[in-house]
C-alpha cells in the first residue's frame, strides 16, 4: 500500500514539488510543498526595462487517502502568489490506483507540461497551446514507468476575459481537450502531445478569443552527464470572431551538460508562420549551479529576431534564484 501511495504522491502533484510530510499514518498521507522564485531580468521587448520581479511564488497542499488495497481518495489545493496577487489555481479531488489517477476540479491540463526547452526565460517562439488550464477539468493519467497516457478536458469555462486591446468580452463558453502518449526506453523518453480548444483567452496575434488545434512531438535522450531533446510541433490559432487565422510550424532543439552540480543547456527555437511573414528564432545559453536539492542560482543570455512593433528586440539575460521546500 505505501508504494501505491508514492506513486500517487508523485502523480498528482501541484505546481511545487513535495518537500514535508505533515503527516502518514492510518492509511493518510498528506504533503506540504512551496516554491520561491526571483529573477533580475532584461527581456527581448525594446519598451520594456530590465526589472526585479517574481517569477515563481507557490503553496500546495495533496492528500491521500487509502481506501482499500486497490483505491485511494486523492485531493490537492495550490496557491499562486504572483503580480501582488493570491490565486487559487489548484482546487481537486479524485481517485486513484493501479489504474491510474481520475481527478476533478480546478488543475492544470495535460497539455501544460509540453516542451522540452531547457531555457529558464528566453526561449520564446516555442510551442504555445494557450490555455493549459481550467475551472472544470476531469483529468486522467496513467503511467507504469514505461508507458504513460494522459488525457484531459474543460468541461465549460464562462466568464470575463480581456484582450491584448483592452476589450471585454463576457460568457466565452470555452471548451479544451488535450491528451498525451508516451513511451521511455533505456535513456529515451519520447511522446506526443494533442491539444484543441473553442473560444480560448485570446492570443498576442488577435483580438478577443480564438479556437486552437495543435500537436507536438517530443523527444529527449540522456547518457551520462548529457541530456538532448528535440521536438516539432503544428499550431493553427483562428479568430472565433473573424476569418483571421494563423498557422505555424515550431522546432525546438536543446542540449545539457552536467558536472557535479553544475549545468550548462543551450537551445535554439524557430517559430515558421506558414504565411507571408515568414519565421523567427530564438537562442539561449544558461547555467545553473545546484546549490542543494532544494536551492539553485542560474543565469541566463539569449537573442531573438522577432520585430515588437516594428522595432528589433533587445540582447536579454536573466539572473534568479529559485528556493523550494
Amino acid at each position: 500500500m505505501k508504494k501505491t501511495l508514492l506513486a500517487l504522491a508523485v502523480l498528482t502533484a501541484g505546481s511545487a514539488n513535495a518537500g514535508i510530510n505533515l503527516y502518514d499514518a492510518n492509511g493518510v498521507k498528506v504533503d506540504l510543498s512551496g516554491a520561491a522564485e526571483v529573477q533580475y531580468r532584461e527581456d527581448y521587448k525594446p519598451s520594456n526595462d530590465a526589472e526585479l520581479r517574481i517569477d515563481d511564488a507557490d503553496l500546495a497542499i495533496n492528500t491521500t487517502v487509502a481506501i482499500s488495497d486497490q483505491l485511494n481518495a486523492v485531493a490537492g489545493t495550490a496557491f499562486e502568489y504572483e503580480g501582488g496577487d493570491v490565486r487559487n489555481d489548484e482546487l481537486w479531488a479524485g481517485f486513484g490506483g493501479d489504474f491510474g489517477t481520475l481527478t476533478f476540479g480546478r488543475q492544470y491540463m495535460i497539455s501544460d507540461d509540453s516542451g522540452v526547452g531547457k531555457d529558464y526565460e528566453l526561449g520564446s517562439e516555442s510551442i504555445n497551446f494557450v490555455q493549459t488550464n481550467g475551472n472544470e477539468v476531469v483529468k486522467y493519467v496513467y503511467d507504469n514507468g514505461t508507458f504513460y497516457f494522459g488525457a484531459s478536458h474543460d468541461i465549460k469555462d464562462s466568464g470575463v476575459i480581456v484582450d491584448k486591446d483592452g476589450n471585454e468580452f463576457q460568457d466565452r463558453d470555452t471548451s479544451i481537450t488535450d491528451a498525451r502518449i508516451g513511451y521511455r526506453v533505456a535513456g529515451l523518453d519520447a511522446r506526443v502531445y494533442y491539444y484543441t480548444g473553442d473560444n480560448v483567452a485570446g492570443t498576442s496575434f488577435f483580438s478577443g478569443v480564438v479556437d486552437v488545434e495543435g500537436y507536438n512531438v517530443e523527444a529527449e535522450y540522456g547518457f551520462g552527464a548529457v541530456g538532448l531533446a528535440a521536438s516539432f510541433g503544428q499550431v493553427e490559432y483562428k479568430n472565433s470572431f473573424g476569418a483571421d487565422k494563423l498557422r505555424a510550424n515550431v522546432y525546438q532543439v536543446a542540449a545539457d551538460y552536467t558536472i557535479d552540480k553544475t549545468t550548462f543547456a543551450i537551445g535554439y527555437n524557430n517559430y515558421d508562420r506558414r504565411d507571408e511573414s515568414g519565421d523567427n528564432y530564438a537562442v539561449y545559453a544558461n547555467v545553473t549551479q545546484q546549490l542543494h536539492s532544494n536551492v539553485k542560482v542560474y543565469a541566463e543570455i539569449g537573442d531573438t529576431d522577432a520585430k515588437f512593433a516594428d522595432r528589433s528586440a533587445d540582447f536579454g539575460y536573466v539572473a534568479g534564484l529559485e528556493v523550494k521546500f
